[in-house]
Parts: structure tokens; C-alpha cells; sequence
């Protein structure tokens, strides 16, 4: 399991505990967190679980593969450096502690 913080774009948090195996984009779905629409179940064929990882994290996840930065395209107000698709980021014990930010909105 590993601790994630989910922040509202209003800034209100949401800490949950997430089983390993499941997704970001998991975790956020199956404990009703606002903010992750996930309108594709996690095909990585949209860009509606789109997050930004807290600044202390960027370089602790696995990098971006093509398919995902080229959803970032279509995301809302991608960063370049700290967007990420939460279907893409596999929940592990290296994870515990980690903190996203949902955008204002999903497109």
C-alpha cells in the first residue's frame, strides 16, 4: 500500500491509502476523489486523469513513454515538467508519500 495525497484544484486534500498493482488514476476512481474523471478507464486514450506531481517527486517516478506524452497535448495547462496521466503511474511502495494536484479542470 502507499499513502497518496490527492489535491483538489480548490486546494482541498484527499489521503488515501492505495493497493499496489492499481494506478494513480485507480486510487483517485474507487475513493470518489473530485478532480480525476478518467472518461477512458485508464487506456491512456484521454487526457481527463491529468494531475500535476509535487515538484519533490518529478524525479522519482518512471519517465513519460510516447503514448503518454502525446496525451499531455490535450491535457488542460500541461507543465512540461510535472504532468502526468495518474492511468500511467503504477502504485508501488516506492510511491508511499506521494502528492498530485488536479488541474482546474480535465478536457
Amino acid at each position: 500500500m502507499a499513502k497518496i495525497t490527492y489535491i483538489e484544484h480548490d486546494g482541498t486534500e484527499h489521503v488515501v491509502e492505495v493497493a499496489n498493482g492499481l494506478t494513480v488514476m485507480e486510487g483517485a476512481r474507487d475513493n470518489n476523489i473530485p478532480g480525476i474523471e478518467a472518461d477512458c478507464g485508464g487506456a491512456c486514450a484521454c487526457s481527463t486523469c491529468h494531475v500535476y506531481v509535487h515538484p519533490d517527486w518529478v524525479a522519482k517516478l518512471p519517465p513519460k513513454d510516447d503514448m503518454e506524452e502525446d496525451m499531455l497535448d490535450f491535457a488542460y495547462e500541461p507543465d512540461t515538467e510535472r504532468s502526468r496521466l495518474t492511468c500511467q503511474l503504477k502504485v508501488s511502495s516506492a510511491l508511499d508519500g506521494l502528492i498530485v494536484q488536479m488541474p482546474e479542470k480535465q478536457i
